[in-house]
């Protein structure tokens, strides 16, 4: 007899529990040696809190509470900690480090494979403007994934408004740039070039995105997002800047980033093992405002990247 389990959830055996743990311990050693301090948040929140931070991501399930209220599960831990921030630490001076080693739900198109539930690891830095703290978070990724000895990743890094700064320095109407957003948020270039061609906008907003490579690919811009992306480079450690790849399209899901934005990648693995960037905007909306920065790594992709270079080698 065969008793289903939701789409999108899995069921972890001891074997494969035990190598997740060892991972798990061996990223909370980084996190608590950095100063970060562990925090746990609801599982289930109210939905027009998580509405607030304008992730523009679905929740998985939603609930009603026996007040009428409607819940959600937690599509990520950015806006919980933001939540708690502005509401716990209101007048605790700054910088507030937090990690955090929690299951969250989102929605995906059905009959895609993709899990709804997974286990991520992460860090919020608040406080701390960039380039420093955002110096500070690619340490801490890199310093996390040396800890689980993952050996081929590479750190992709852009800029959530070098975009939207392109699109307004060549005047691009907002209908047009709206769908040129949508095109470069999917990744889809091919798309990308098909509405630049139909709008009749300048061919720097197809060929930008697509700039990927070292600190000279910078030169193929100006203004502020070049010099931020400069300086975040002048600013890491040797180990860590020889991980970073520039990538001029890096758009991630979540809608609440401002500046600039990392994805982790690994050859064993064809999708990001997770990634982050800044919110600067994201805790005003919640009554404090402060400068922050995070990142959050998917436990189950990093544990089948490590599995893979195993196998690799």
């Amino acid at each position: 007899m065969i008793h289903p389990i939701p789409n999108g959830t899995r069921d972890v055996l001891p074997d494969e529990m035990r190598e997740l743990r060892a991972i798990t311990e061996a990223i909370r050693g980084v996190f608590e040696h950095r100063g970060y301090g562990e925090v746990w948040t609801p599982t289930i929140e109210f939905e027009d809190v998580l509405r607030r931070g304008e992730t523009g991501v679905d929740p998985a399930y939603r609930v009603f509470d026996d007040h009428g209220h409607v819940m959600a599960l937690r599509p990520d831990m950015t806006v919980p900690i933001a939540r708690v921030a502005a509401t716990r630490y209101a007048q605790a001076d700054p910088p507030l480090r937090f990690c955090y080693f929690a299951h969250v739900y989102r929605g995906v198109r059905p009959h895609r494979g993709q899990n709804r539930e997974f286990l991520q690891a992460g860090v919020e830095l608040l406080g701390s403007a960039g380039p420093d703290g955002t110096v500070e978070a690619l340490s801490l990724v890199c310093e996390a994934l040396d800890a689980v000895n993952l050996k081929g990743y590479r750190i992709a890094l852009g800029s959530a408004s070098l975009y939207p700064a392109l699109l307004k320095s060549f005047d691009v109407p907002g209908d047009v740039g709206e769908r040129l957003l949508a095109a470069l948020g999917a990744r889809d270039f091919v798309r990308l070039e098909r509405e630049a061609a139909a709008a009749g906008v300048d061919d720097a907003l197809v060929r930008v995105p697509q700039l990927r490579g070292g600190p000279e690919v910078l030169d193929e811009i100006t203004g502020g997002e070049a010099d931020g992306l400069r300086a975040i480079l002048a600013g890491l450690p040797t180990t860590v800047s020889e991980r970073i790849v520039l990538d001029l399209g890096l758009a991630r899901g979540l809608g609440y980033y401002t500046g600039s934005v990392f994805d982790v990648l690994d050859p064993a693995l064809g999708e990001p093992l997770g990634g982050g960037g800044r919110y600067d905007d994201l805790l005003a909306r919640f009554g404090r405002d402060l400068p922050a920065v995070g990142f959050a790594l998917n436990v189950d992709r990093l544990h089948l990247a490590l599995a893979g270079e195993e196998v690799a080698a």
